[in-house]
């Protein structure tokens, strides 16, 4: 019988983000109680971070199982896959911006982009009225029965047999799963933000062209991106210590501050730069950036699981994050839904056997591509590369 192993079973998914909202849609499609508990206050709670690029086989075919491909496609952001590469003078070594790139739905190479924001608001709405509850910052939870009971901030406590953690490279459902942490790449990232950068940032605004840029110089980048709603988003990322902001005296809230650390950091960097600087929302956010080890397991429960970041964080370099996450969305409610297991955690074993190992691949071309974009001829061998 289709559906026996949740039949009649409460699941309470612990984060809202692509994958957390997924799986919530998938799992409704096939008639599941699901509760999404999510931190933020409300639905209109500003979503940060650069756009997604979802790509075929994971992110795309999360998206046509929960039958939002038409959805996507009204909302995407056409030619912010168009990609620039500069050195550190902001001189191009490579555009595809020339050529007529078709909006390729189907195509293995064709990685179109959307806001997160948007896919947010996409996955939400699709989702049965009161799916998600806000303002349910998790805070711990202890077996009952055979499931949990959960706690939250807000003094909400409720009970679920079945809990997905999706809460991120911080979560805090892991540990009732496994003592594995993730380890520090040796990569920093600072993100920065620039809003109504037409008007903010013309001179960089014009370049960008609506794509994204890859800037390499002296074992250091700068990546960009536009977002949505005519916003940019960058990221320095650079070789640094674990405790790399904990150990400068620059002041992440102070514009100046940070433009001089620039200045004093990326030497040689052309003055082009600097208005992003002089223009960004502050503070500046630092993130050091961590990965999974790639031979992690754990002993399989018939009561919870993870999925996306909480599961197998990764660093950016592959842009595999979100797609792994509505992957893992994909696959687990496959799984949670099959007739071909005999226990809940039997499906739920099934799932995490194929995770573990997806998720080290693309975790491993991850750290292969960090370094490759770190390395002393990262500009040419990007270059080349595109």
């Amino acid at each position: 019988m289709k559906n026996m192993q949740i039949k009649d079973k409460k699941i309470a998914v612990i984060g809202g983000g692509p994958g957390g909202l997924t799986l919530a849609r998938l799992l409704q499609l096939k008639g599941t109680d699901v509760q999404v508990y999510e931190r933020d206050i409300d639905k209109d709670a500003r979503v940060q971070g650069a756009p997604l690029d979802m790509h075929e086989a994971s992110g795309m075919a999360a998206l046509i199982k929960a039958d939002l491909l038409a959805e996507f496609k009204n909302n995407f952001m056409p030619g912010a896959d168009k990609t620039l590469i500069l050195n550190e003078q902001a001189e191009i070594h490579f555009s595809d911006h020339e050529k007529n790139l078709k909006e390729d739905f189907g195509n293995e190479n064709f990685r179109p982009e959307i806001d997160r924001g948007v896919l947010r608001k996409i996955l939400l709405a699709s989702l049965a009225p009161d799916t998600v509850v806000w303002d349910s910052h998790f805070i711990s939870m202890e077996r009952h029965n055979q499931g949990w009971m959960l706690f939250f901030k807000n003094g909400l406590s409720v009970y679920a047999d079945l809990v997905i953690g999706s809460d991120g490279a911080n979560s805090k459902i892991r540990p009732y799963l496994t003592e594995i942490k993730p380890f520090y790449s040796g990569i920093t990232m600072l993100e920065g933000n620039v809003y109504d950068a037409k008007k903010a940032v013309p001179q960089m605004y014009s370049l960008i062209n609506g794509g994204k840029i890859m800037a390499f110089g002296n074992g250091k980048n700068i990546l960009m991106g536009q977002k949505g709603g005519g916003d940019l988003g960058f990221y320095l990322s650079f070789k640094a210590n674990e405790n790399w902001s904990k150990e400068i005296d620059v002041d992440f809230s102070d514009r100046t501050a940070v433009l001089e650390w620039f200045k004093r950091e990326y030497p040689n960097w052309s003055s082009v730069w600097y208005e992003i600087f002089e223009k960004a929302a502050t503070p500046f956010i630092p993130r050091p950036i961590y990965c999974a080890p790639l031979d992690q397991n754990w002993k399989t429960l018939s009561n919870l699981t993870l999925i996306g970041d909480a599961a197998h964080v990764m660093p950016p370099f592959a842009g595999e994050g979100a797609n792994m996450a509505m992957l893992d969305a994909l696959e687990l409610s496959e799984c949670l839904t099959s007739a071909d297991y005999g226990s809940l955690q039997e499906a739920i074993l099934a799932y995490e056997i194929k995770m573990w190992e997806r998720a080290a691949n693309a975790a491993k071309k991850s750290l292969e591509n960090g370094e490759n974009m770190h390395a002393g001829n990262a500009l040419k061998n990007n270059a080349g590369f595109f």
